[in-house]
């Protein structure tokens, strides 16, 4: 499903309304696309004193009508943003933010994109949806998510889709076609992810609420176009025919509605060619990229990713043809009577193609691991997966099933996931962090009603439920559910069969992208390790320390508002117009409460709690990055070098320290903690920073690594002398470098700070910068001021 077709229709009701806007027919439209597209360059006194979203969103639709979007609709949208600003029309610009990621995102202008998100963002809080269920809000943060998957952002996007989840609930309808775009857009989410169990079943529900909302389902973009995503996640799965059925049920949609014109043509046959290869049908396979290669080159371009992807999985079917000694009629189009097979036909099982087509993926054989009794020492090599991924997969495997079998009537009302304390909650852990807390574990959260009916006994059963588990030499899990059986209310094995959590073990067929975080998982899984592993492990792998237990544990059975109060002090987060409560909070208490990953939450009452947490009131934002700017110009630009100039090693080393906690804190309120989380305390501060500055869309990216290279300098800056560290050259060469990389550092505060228009001045000793970034704050609230 293309969300920007779903979401356009709908981007004209929240900025004005759908009985206001103006009537303006195509041929007026159009010239007024061609107009403002031609008038890029112009002097903005001369945009508009308003600014019509109806009729923007109707020149846009002119635009993609002619096929003329590669050359017209940046010029359009750039402009269009301009008039919007001009007009002081916020919900306009927020229409042209959204237009403008879905049309960069389609050209695979991500770099580009993240200025987009993060202005869409920022202009969201700054209206103040932020804090409501408006469709704006939801609209807004579907894109933006669908912007972060598409540029492999997948943790922030999940987090994003989750918001528009809990905003959704509230505010659309069951059968309004935004919930199925947004069930669609995390089924790619899950798909990208390498979880096609999560991501077939969001799109069942996408198709349901598609084709109970549709006039016509025989005869429905829309409704094709969840048939071909759901055919193609069945392909991930080896459900050669359901897949089938699916992707000819798109292209026959498209027959009966007579739609072949339509730009999403080009999905339906490429999904379709793509289950042809699959089959080892390789004339059809051929036939269809060559057709969807034709319908992409004329409503998009060449120069798309969209184009790219397409021609190299024709490059591979014609590779795959010619080796199998098949002759591809040229003039043949898949889709045709000829080409698609009978819905109900038997098809030959065929096993999953590698990227070239050529070679059938192989079935790993299970290995598995034991800590024995030989305790944590061992522990630390034995399990090659994050604790993440073992909790999701503890979660789905044993925790569910248990929940669904012994607690049906609450199934639908418990949250699950694991976010709080430790390193794994951060994605953070590796083989050193499992010498202690480490294990298959997971939280449930229950309102306080639920947690007093059946809490307690909740609780005993999740700590009855069997840790024993095998890791494959693709890195998948697997719990062994038979350890359970007991006379009373046993709960029955998780699915068997189906009890692993997939990951890259099967190559992709063509045009199923591989994922990074898919190697990095499994490649701890390496096949000399994997000989290694001959016993199964039965948890806990290692000892439970007595920070995490109690009071304290960090696993289990919780109400809602005191697992929040365990880490914060509050059941929920502080109200928006209580800055002071706010500033009281710890960046990295915020960031313990609002890490993690949350498996299910089917009321959306952990998640709402959770992001009132994340969503930092913008007034409290800007007052921290004031008071960020002046403790970096205080410790790094005047105290450091006088304290280097005296010889005072221990005050330059502690400002030095400050320098680095105020730059390091300045650069995840610059870029949002609602968007990238908050800073975590000092053990991942670096590692969280170098994961922010890897994204495509941070903002400062290089602030991290000269803060490393001031780190790495500092003791021979304040301790060196001569020869110490550095060949006989003495402290003087790291003083030079460490003084020139905290200037540096503070022209790109400087730089950044103007480009949110949060400064008019170029003074680069970031003191004098407070007054102008305290200047946005609309709070009166004297705690919120410096000066």
């Amino acid at each position: 499903m293309d969300e920007e077709a779903l979401l356009k229709q709908f981007a004209a009701q929240f900025a004005h309304g759908p009985d206001d806007a103006d009537d303006t027919d195509a041929a007026a439209a159009a010239q007024g696309a061609d107009s403002t597209a031609n008038q890029v360059a112009d002097d903005a006194d001369q945009s508009p004193a308003t600014f019509d979203t109806q009729q923007f969103l109707n020149g846009l639709d002119a635009i993609f009508d002619r096929h003329t979007a590669a050359t017209e609709a940046g010029p359009y949208l750039e402009q269009a943003m301009v008039d919007a600003e001009n007009a002081g029309d916020e919900a306009g610009l927020l229409t042209v933010l959204n237009e403008t990621m879905g049309f960069y995102r389609s050209q695979g202008r991500h770099k580009e994109n993240q200025w987009i998100v993060q202005r869409a963002l920022e202009l969201a809080a700054r209206m103040g949806l932020t804090t409501g269920t408006s469709e704006a809000w939801a609209t807004t943060l579907i894109n933006c998510a669908t912007s972060m998957r598409a540029a492999k952002q997948y943790d922030q996007a999940e987090d994003l889709y989750h918001q528009a989840q809990s905003v959704c609930r509230h505010s659309l309808a069951p059968t309004d076609r935004r919930l199925a775009a947004l069930h669609n857009n995390l089924s790619m989410l899950y798909s990208e992810t390498n979880r096609p169990d999560k991501a077939e079943l969001e799109l069942r529900e996408a198709l349901r609420i598609i084709e109970a909302s549709s006039v016509n389902p025989d005869a429905d973009i829309d409704v094709s176009s969840s048939h071909t995503n759901l055919a193609l996640t069945l392909l991930t799965e080896h459900k050669l025919e359901d897949a089938h059925w699916h992707a000819a049920k798109a292209l026959e949609i498209y027959r009966t509605g007579h739609l072949e014109h339509s730009a999403h043509y080009a999905s339906a046959l490429a999904g379709f060619a793509q289950v042809c290869f699959a089959e080892r049908r390789y004339a059809d396979a051929v036939t269809g990229y060559r057709h969807a290669l034709a319908v992409i080159e004329e409503c998009y371009g060449k120069d798309t990713d969209y184009w790219r992807i397409t021609a190299d999985n024709l490059r591979q079917a014609e590779e795959a043809a010619a080796q199998a000694g098949v002759t591809v009629d040229n003039a043949g189009v898949a889709g045709d009577a000829g080409a698609l097979p009978q819905s109900g036909s038997r098809l030959p099982n065929s096993p999953a193609q590698g990227k070239t087509g050529a070679n059938a993926a192989s079935s790993p054989s299970t290995v598995s691991v034991s800590t024995g009794s030989a305790g944590a020492a061992e522990a630390v090599s034995a399990c090659p997966v994050s604790g993440l991924k073992l909790a999701r997969a503890f979660w789905t495997q044993m925790g569910k099933p248990m929940i669904a079998a012994k607690y049906p009537q609450y199934a639908g009302r418990i949250a699950a996931g694991l976010v709080g304390h430790g390193s794994e909650c951060y994605g953070f852990d590796d083989a050193y962090s499992q010498d202690h807390d480490f294990g298959p574990r997971f939280c449930l959260w229950l309102t306080d009603e639920d947690y007093a009916a059946i809490g307690e006994q909740l609780e005993v059963d999740y700590e009855a439920l069997p840790r024993k588990f095998s890791v494959d030499a693709q890195g998948r899990v697997t719990f062994e559910a038979h350890a359970r059986s007991d006379a009373s209310g046993a709960f029955p094995a998780a699915g068997a069969g189906s009890t692993v959590i997939p990951d890259a073990a099967n190559a992709p067929t063509p045009g199923t992208a591989t994922h990074d975080t898919a190697t990095a998982e499994s490649g701890a899984a390496s096949s000399d390790v994997a000989e290694a592993m001959t016993t199964p492990i039965d948890a806990p792998l290692s000892p439970v320390t007595p920070r995490a237990q109690g009071a304290n544990r960090r696993d289990g059975v919780f109400r809602i508002g005191d697992f929040f109060e365990s880490i914060t002090g509050y059941h929920t987060a502080p109200a928006q117009t209580a800055p002071h409560e706010w500033l009281m909070l710890q960046e990295s208490t915020l960031a313990a409460a609002t890490n993690g990953e949350v498996f299910a939450d089917p009321t959306g009452l952990f998640s709402k709690t959770r992001q009132g947490f994340k969503n930092m009131p913008d007034d409290v934002r800007l007052a921290l990055i004031s008071k960020r700017l002046g403790m970096i110009a205080q410790a790094g630009q005047y105290n450091l070098p006088r304290s280097l100039k005296r010889g005072d090693g221990a005050a330059a080393w502690l400002s030095i320290h400050e320098f680095v906690q105020a730059t390091a804190s300045l650069v995840f309120l610059v870029n949002v903690p609602m968007v990238v989380g908050y800073m975590p305390y000092y053990k991942w501060q670096f590692a969280a920073l170098r994961k922010l500055s890897g994204s495509m869309f941070a903002l400062l990216p290089n602030v991290g690594e000269q803060l490393e290279t001031v780190m790495r300098l500092s003791s021979a800056a304040c301790y060196g002398g001569a020869g110490f560290g550095e060949g006989g050259k003495g402290a003087a060469p790291a003083i030079e470098k460490i003084n020139d990389i905290v200037e540096q550092i503070a022209v790109d505060i400087v730089k950044e700070l103007k480009r949110e228009h949060l400064t008019t001045s170029g003074e680069t000793f970031l003191e004098w910068q407070c007054p102008y970034v305290e200047d946005h704050i609309a709070s009166d609230d004297p705690v919120l001021k410096s000066l």
